[in-house]
């Protein structure tokens, strides 16, 4: 586990955006990047400074995925015809992860991404351990039923913060979701504003 994912408030406070929505986010309290010159007054960014804040913003929401990672979905993206950012978009939530985060069957899509690597996760009946496992329309993922008492599962299906989207068929009562169609970015519950359109031109510079 980085540093980077230990200090996830971090995160929040440098983007000076709540990415996740949490209700103990620093910035509910804070509205100041970290360090002691955070109250410092920021000033307007250039064009570039807000393409990079957006692929910062989008990249970080995933569990701050690594670089090679994620300019790897955007190279994929862009060889798709149709719009690169909405391809993007659909590339992202169909990470196995972000499945189990968005059918809340754990609290942070930093759990989700542990959740999975140990083995809590199934796929149309077959273990799998990789969170970036790319989920398919029809898959079938399930907890383990060994799992499904577990602390952190409880308490993601008990909390009202989040909505499951539409494009999930979720049950939870067997803990089981199903990928019904690939999401646009209007279909994402995401917190705050994404602009995956910044993204492309950050990349494509």
């Amino acid at each position: 586990m980085t540093k980077r994912i230990r200090a996830k408030h971090k995160i929040d406070r440098r983007l000076t955006e709540n990415i996740w929505g949490r209700p103990k986010s620093p910035l509910n309290k804070r509205q100041s990047r970290p360090g002691q010159h955070g109250e410092r007054r920021v000033s307007k960014l250039s064009d570039f400074g807000q393409q990079l804040r957006a692929k910062q913003k989008l990249k970080g929401y995933y569990a701050n995925l690594s670089e090679r990672q994620f300019h790897r979905l955007y190279v994929e993206s862009s060889r798709a015809k149709g719009s690169t950012s909405e391809h993007l978009i659909g590339l992202l939530e169909r990470r196995l992860d972000a499945i189990v985060y968005r059918s809340k069957f754990v609290p942070t899509v930093f759990a989700a991404r542990q959740f999975v690597s140990h083995g809590h996760v199934s796929v149309n009946g077959q273990r799998v351990t990789v969170p970036s496992y790319r989920v398919r329309i029809g898959d079938v993922i399930e907890v383990k039923e060994k799992s499904r008492q577990l602390p952190l599962v409880l308490e993601a299906i008990k909390s009202a913060e989040r909505d499951i989207p539409d494009y999930l068929e979720v049950d939870q009562n067997k803990l089981t979701a199903k990928l019904s169609r690939v999401p646009a970015l209007s279909d994402v519950p995401y917190p705050v504003t994404m602009e995956p359109n910044l993204v492309v031109e950050f990349y494509s510079r």
